[in-house]
């Protein structure tokens, strides 16, 4: 068979593409992406695809780069195909964020592709990765450590931003696409990066791949047999995985919870998906929890010497464990909604009993505070004192609610109490304890320990002072 009848026959039975696709193909300028463009654009006519050309200039190689921009828009142009070129200072971004250069490439990369694919309606983004390609990942992985997951490799498609990536190439090697560019007279560039040691995937090419043909020469074939094999074994395990989710998991809002006895009944290759699959459940960005985590947690859940604990995993989650109920919940879980009444009637102490504090109310004539500072700046948000005439009662002590705002003393504007807890490092589990005090308007006008409003304060015509003072 013909590469195109190739491509064309894993088009057809993988079902990549439907006709009448519009399709955004990457196109690098080398060999693969040409190659890839060209039996697209034979294919095209019979299936009605619409192709739009897309290239990324990062900007790495100076002239080198622009020529291949240029080398891709006459391209494109020669067979009537739209093209989309991005210019983007990729040195700059990784300077500002301090990544990985080839990292941060692909992520630029991507997000201009579908920025292309959004522009167009396009119902596919077309990547030239091939089978050579799928080996050096799988290699460079086991390297770096993987588990079966990782030893897939890249998939022949996915689903990103509801746009599907596929890579007709995944099953063709670099020798075939080679010598299709030469059977039809296909020019391309040549990209010196390819050559540099300083990248990781550049090494396992030019040197580790080679040297490891030397003991298999079937190498990068036996590692595509490997990848084709744990995609379906991690299938099966990944159903095996959600079968058990749905069996003894108990999902809320707020957390996940079960039992750690049934838990340990399942096996070890489950318990560790089990975790990961809950992971992912309440944490996106953690496709990729390492070995160590998620053998952390599966201790501390199966450990016998344990009752009750209470496991950090990262800002918003962890794991809690009491007697055999296993919870991984927001740390905040615990902290009901809460309102109490100040009636001011007399002098007026009210504990509030999930923050574990005592805040005094009393009632003064300005000139019976003695020598009292009833300035807001003088304290340190301890106590505080208002103009008992200007506030709109009764007052009220309660938590947080959503959209809860203050006007700060010394400040202008109004601040979000939420923004006020983050600069002032509150931890997200102890925000819904910290008690607020508002007046009968709903106006937060102190938050103990934190801010004082700049609502009634006490001026020269103050009759009445209200004093309120926390207690720990």
């Amino acid at each position: 068979m013909s590469l195109i009848e190739k491509v064309h026959h894993n088009i057809e039975t993988e079902q990549l593409l439907d006709e009448g696709n519009v399709v955004v193909v990457a196109v690098s300028g080398g060999p693969d992406s040409v190659a890839l463009l060209h039996i697209l654009f034979l294919l095209s006519e019979r299936y009605r695809w619409r192709l739009v050309v897309a290239h990324v200039n990062h900007q790495f190689r100076g002239e080198e780069s622009d020529d291949e921009a240029d080398f891709v828009a006459r391209l494109a142009k020669g067979w009537g195909l739209p093209c989309e070129i991005g210019v983007i200072d990729v040195p700059a971004y990784i300077s500002e964020m301090a990544m990985n250069s080839q990292v941060a490439a692909r992520e630029k990369r991507y997000e201009f592709l579908h920025t292309v694919a959004k522009k167009y309606a396009a119902q596919r983004i077309a990547l030239a990765h091939h089978a050579d390609d799928q080996a050096e990942t799988i290699m460079m992985r086991i390297i770096r450590g993987t588990g079966p997951s990782g030893l897939k490799g890249m998939p022949e498609r996915r689903t990103e931003k509801k746009v599907e990536l596929i890579r007709p190439f995944i099953r063709i090697y670099k020798s075939d696409i080679i010598e299709h560019c030469l059977h039809h007279g296909l020019a391309y560039c040549e990209d010196s990066s390819n050559e540099q040691r300083k990248y990781f995937r550049n090494k396992v090419r030019l040197d580790i791949m080679p040297m490891l043909r030397s003991y298999n020469e079937q190498l990068p074939e036996s590692l595509n047999r490997l990848a084709e094999m744990m995609r379906a074994e991690d299938d099966y395990m990944e159903e095996a995985a959600k079968q058990a989710f749905s069996g003894i998991v108990t999902a809320s809002s707020l957390f996940l919870r079960f039992s750690r006895v049934e838990f340990a009944r399942l096996h070890v290759a489950l318990q560790r998906r089990l975790i990961k699959l809950i992971l992912n459940y309440l944490a996106l960005g953690l496709e990729n929890v390492d070995y160590a985590r998620v053998e952390q947690l599966r201790a501390a859940i199966l450990q016998e010497q344990t009752s009750n604990l209470k496991l950090d995993i990262m800002e918003h989650l962890c794991l809690v464990r009491e007697y055999d109920e296993i919870r991984f919940q927001m740390p905040s879980v615990g902290t009901a909604a809460y309102s109490y009444p100040v009636m001011l009637l007399n002098d007026e102490q009210l504990y509030v009993p999930s923050a574990d504090v005592k805040i005094d109310f009393a009632i003064y004539k300005p000139s019976e505070a003695g020598r009292q500072s009833i300035s807001p700046s003088a304290n340190s948000c301890i106590e505080a004192f208002f103009d008992l005439d200007l506030l709109e009662l009764p007052l009220t002590v309660r938590n947080r609610a959503e959209g809860d705002r203050i006007q700060p003393h010394g400040l202008n504007g109004t601040k979000k109490v939420k923004d006020m807890f983050i600069d002032a490092k509150i931890p997200p589990s102890k925000r819904d304890a910290v008690p607020l005090v508002v007046d009968a308007k709903g106006r937060v006008i102190w938050i103990p320990r934190l801010r004082i409003s700049k609502h009634a304060p006490v001026g020269p015509d103050t009759v009445h002072v209200v004093h309120m003072k926390l207690l720990s």
